[in-house]
């Protein structure tokens, strides 16, 4: 590819178009930026976590799931953060059609776990699944 910047325009439209046709975008909508959000779904102190990932979760009787990130300066130095913040985004946008109910979902990444997309997948569907089961009324 050239450095030319209509072709990286031409690029980015086509990316654009090719998100809107699949439905697996990440729109503002399914991200939680309020304090209050974050807030509420800590207080329904209802969490899972591995070696990899803490998930806090909770039902929010929307039509979609959201996503929160919390990744502190302790998980390593800016660039690191941003990986980190950027491969669970992504793993979030491919998996939050597949789940059942829609969630809020509050992701904190473990320090001293190097960031891997396959890992933090693996991770991210056990734990929402467990999640899952962990919220819904026992019978």
């Amino acid at each position: 590819m050239s450095g030319n910047p209509a072709d990286k325009q031409f690029d980015e439209t086509a990316r654009r178009e090719e998100t809107a046709k699949t439905g697996l975008g990440f729109p503002k909508s399914v991200h939680l930026r309020k304090c209050g959000d974050f807030d509420r779904v800590f207080a329904n102190k209802c969490s899972q976590a591995d070696r990899v990932l803490v998930i806090y979760g909770m039902s929010n009787g929307l039509s979609v799931s959201r996503l929160g990130l919390v990744v502190s300066k302790k998980v390593g130095k800016a660039h690191q953060r941003n990986r980190w913040k950027r491969l669970i985004r992504e793993v979030f946008r491919l998996e939050q059609h597949t789940m059942a109910q829609p969630l809020d979902l509050v992701v904190i990444p473990r320090q001293g776990v190097e960031p891997d997309f396959d890992s933090i997948r693996r991770s991210f569907r056990k734990l929402v699944k467990r999640l899952r089961a962990k919220s819904e009324p026992q019978r």
